[in-house]
């Protein structure tokens, strides 16, 4: 995957971002077998690209209580 290829996704940010500026995360769904993940405050930093596997089980660890600040 190329950075045009993410230039035209759509991002969506996490729920749990703080309003204040910190801890914010977004995603962009619909890429097969991955899911990027990028700081919102810095939208033309670094990608992470996280398997759809692994994103799924840590969205169920975080809803299950299961991960700690």
């Amino acid at each position: 995957m190329d950075r045009h290829e993410l230039g035209a996704a759509t991002w969506t940010k996490s729920s749990y971002s703080d309003d204040n500026g910190g801890n914010c995360i977004e995603v962009a769904p619909g890429f097969p077998g991955v899911v990027p993940v990028r700081d919102s405050k810095d939208p033309r930093g670094p990608v992470l690209m996280v398997s759809s596997d692994g994103w799924s089980s840590f969205v169920a660890a975080v809803n299950g209580g299961e991960l700690t600040a």
